[in-house]
This record gives C-alpha cells, structure tokens and sequence, in this order.
C-alpha cells in the first residue's frame, strides 16, 4: 500500500499554499528529472538569450544582465562537463537553474522568467537540443556515405548475384551493392534537412501559447540563438510541442530503416551459405559451445535497434493523437522515448560505418556454376541484339537452361546510368553535398559561440 500522506516541502516554481503528496509527486515527475539532464545546458542557452532581450525591453537593468550571464556560462560549464546534477526535491532543469542563479544572486536571480513559462522553454530547450543532435547526426550519416562510396569505387568490378524473391536473378556487382546504400542515405538526409528546417524555428516567447503583456523582442532571441526565424503564432508554437519530435521521429526512421536493411544483407551475405562477404574478426563474437562460430552479433543488434527506432514515430503519435491545442502533460511522456533516441541511433551510425569499412568481399563468388543461370537474361539481350525477336529468345534460352545446355558468358557490358559499369557515384555525392551544405551548421554554430563567450 502506498503511503498517501507524505507531502513534499521543496517549493515549486509554480507552488503557493497548498503542498503536494509525495506520491502524487512521484508519478506526475516520472523520469522527468533523468531526462532533462539532456537539456541541461540547452536550457542555459536559451535563458542567457531571453535575459539580454529582458535587458533590451527594461526588464533587466545594464548592472543585471552581465552579471546574470556570466553565472549562467558557469552553469553551461557545468552541464557541457557533465557534472550538472539536479537536486532532491527539484522539479526540472529550470527549477535547477534558477535554483542555482537564486542561491548565487539572490533576488536577481529570480529575475529570468518574466515574459516566459516552462512551456515555451521547455520548447525552446527541446528545440535547441534536438537541432544540435540532428547535426550529430548528419554527420555521422555523411561518414557513413563516405563510407559507403569508398567501398562501391574499390569493389566496383566484382560481381554478385542480384537475388528478386531470394531467388537467383541478375547480374549486380558490390559497387552497385555499396552503392545503393549509399544513395539511399542521400534521400534519408533530404528528409533530416526537412526535419532540421522545422525544429529550428523560435518558440520562445510564445510563454504558456498565449502570447506575453511584455513587449518581447522575439526577433532578437531569434537571432541570438541562431534560429533560422520562429514559430510566429503564440497557439501553434505550443502545437508545435509533440510534432516536431513526430517529424524528427520520422526522419530518424528513415535512416534506420536503410541502416537495418544494411545489417541485414550483411549478416546474410557473412554467412557460409552465402560466403559473399567477410566481416572483421574483431566485429564477431563466438559461441560458448562451437569453436568455428563467429558470430555477426554486432549488425544483429544494429538491426534490432534499427526496427525499434523505425517504432518511434508511431510511438510518439500514439502519445499526442487527438489533444486539443494547448499544453497537456501527457506531452512530458514522449521526452522518454525521444531524447535517447539520437544516441541510440548515433551508436548504430558509428558501429556500422567502422565494420563496413573493414569489410572485404568474395571476389571468386561466380566461379561457383550455381550462379549461371543469373547470366540468361545477358544472352536474352544479346539475341535481341542479333535480330531475334525478343519473346523468341526469351524462349529460347529457357528451354536451353532447361535441357542443361546453357553456357553463360561472365563479359557483361552495362552502360546506362547508374548500371554496373555506370554507377554515377559522383553525382551521387553530389546529391548528398547539395543537401549538406542547405543545413548552414556554421550559422548556427557562430550565434552559439557568439552568446556563450563572456
């Protein structure tokens, strides 16, 4: 039985009179205060750009601001260390914050939130954390296109069997392998710049998603924190809070998606019954019973927590379907499947471009005669070629595969773009350094660097 009748004594920001039951506290704070360790320093930021617009309004005096800031780059300090911790008792990073400019200041620090609520900055802070983790990620995702690329231009001669319904089908070759990989991640960036483009908009100052009596500069936090320009409507920044992880979400998906397609073929294509690939003995683990094993455990577990990162989107609208406008706290619940989302993600990114640039691939695969009947559709074309009517030759060739009469010849020509002897990696590239270069993370990283140098 649970005991009802504790009350908590640490004030809230928002407490009055009246106290709260320990366990009513408990459930209603759930993780919130493990997972805002995430947002920790993001917080800072965003206060250190809303007291110099205090400032510029006459919330704040010339005195106030620098001192205020220079407490706050001492917190930043804290949290960019990793040693920011929040208190016993202590709500949220933003009763952390204030706590801690409070003790330092005094009645000064109790200054900072005029003009905002946690609502706006908590979205300002999710806004901040998840455009930085976005660019973690687009690099990681470029490293792994590079990757990617370097591994289809060495292998480009070696073919493979092409399989349609796991069936034996065509002629591919490990450049168009590595390659395809490499261009699907070039479309999976185009939907992370999408994401990007949305999540970096301004909410600050649209406080409870009502607006503010305060004549907030909104402009100016706009700029100071390198955002692009802001979610304008006070009621749809709050909206926003729910949907943009959605549309993170999504993108995210799409990149494990390709990532846990990647693993897949890997884990297959190691196997013996395969042979076409070998992945380095150092990436595979062994068996407590079987000495021959190695095991590709590493992209079996990439292809898991690829799947369950393809679930979060789904996740997150199951959370936010059918609220009203307005704040509500189930919102608070989708922090838990969010935030460590990016470095689940990251870890697979690193662990998958590391193992494949060390794979090495069977160059011998087609001396084996079970891959012939691949070669058909080469000699059904060159018939065609000759003047055959190509339906006759179709025919042709079946009856001698068939009758077991059928020689392939391995010398294939392809020309056509983007075909074996074609791969177009250069304009691949060229794709994903188009889309790379709209991100403008320099921008951004100059406001940053820019509000933290005292």
């Amino acid at each position: 039985m649970r005991n009802f009748n504790k009350y908590i004594f640490n004030m809230k920001l928002w407490e009055k009179s009246t106290q709260v039951n320990e366990e009513i506290e408990r459930f209603t704070v759930g993780h919130d205060r493990e997972l805002d360790l995430y947002l920790a320093k993001y917080d800072v930021m965003g206060s250190m750009a809303h007291i110099t617009m205090l400032n510029s309004i006459g919330l704040l005096s010339d005195e106030e601001l620098p001192t205020l800031l220079a407490e706050l780059r001492k917190i930043y300090a804290t949290a960019e260390a990793g040693e920011f911790v929040i208190e016993d008792g202590i709500e949220d990073v933003h009763s952390q914050v204030e706590l801690l400019l409070t003790r330092s200041l005094g009645d000064m620090g109790k200054k900072i939130h005029a003009g905002r609520s946690r609502n706006d900055q908590v979205l300002v802070d999710l806004k901040l954390f998840t455009r930085d983790k976005l660019r973690q990620v687009a690099e990681a995702v470029r490293a792994l296109f590079d990757k990617l690329q370097a591994q289809s231009q060495r292998y480009s001669h070696v073919l493979m069997p092409g399989y349609t319904h796991l069936q034996v089908a065509m002629p591919s070759s490990f450049g168009l392998w590595f390659g395809a990989y490499a261009e699907s991640l070039a479309d999976d960036m185009l939907l992370l710049e999408a994401a990007y483009r949305m999540t970096n908009r301004n909410p600050l100052g649209s406080a409870a998603g009502y607006g503010s009596s305060f004549p907030l500069n909104r402009t100016m936090t706009t700029q100071l924190l390198g955002f692009d320009t802001m979610d304008y409507n006070v009621v749809y920044a709050q909206m926003g809070r729910g949907k943009n992880e959605r549309n993170v979400a999504f993108a995210l998906a799409g990149i494990a998606g390709t990532i846990a397609k990647l693993a897949f073929d890997a884990c297959m294509f190691n196997s013996q019954n395969f042979g076409f690939v070998k992945l380095p003995d150092e990436c595979t683990t062994g068996s407590s019973i079987m000495p021959h094993k190695k095991n590709p455990d590493v992209f079996e577990l990439i292809r898991a927590r690829c799947n369950r990162l393809q679930a979060l989107p789904g996740q997150i609208v199951l959370m936010m379907n059918n609220l009203p406008c307005g704040y509500f706290r189930d919102l608070q619940e989708i922090k838990e499947v969010f935030l460590p989302a990016f470095d689940q993600l990251l870890d697979c990114l690193e662990m998958t471009t590391y193992i494949v640039d060390r794979m090495k691939v069977n160059e011998h695969i087609l001396d084996d005669a079970r891959y012939d009947a691949m070669f058909s559709v080469e000699e059904v074309n060159t018939l065609a070629a000759n003047g055959m009517p190509f339906r006759d030759a179709y025919k042709k060739v079946g009856l001698d595969i068939e009758a077991g009469k059928f020689t392939p010849n391995k010398d294939i020509h392809h020309t056509h773009e983007g075909s074996i002897g074609n791969l177009c990696n250069a304009e691949i590239a060229a794709l994903m350094e188009q889309t790379y270069a709209r991100f403008g993370f320099e921008r951004v990283e100059a406001a940053e660097r820019q509000l933290l140098e005292a």
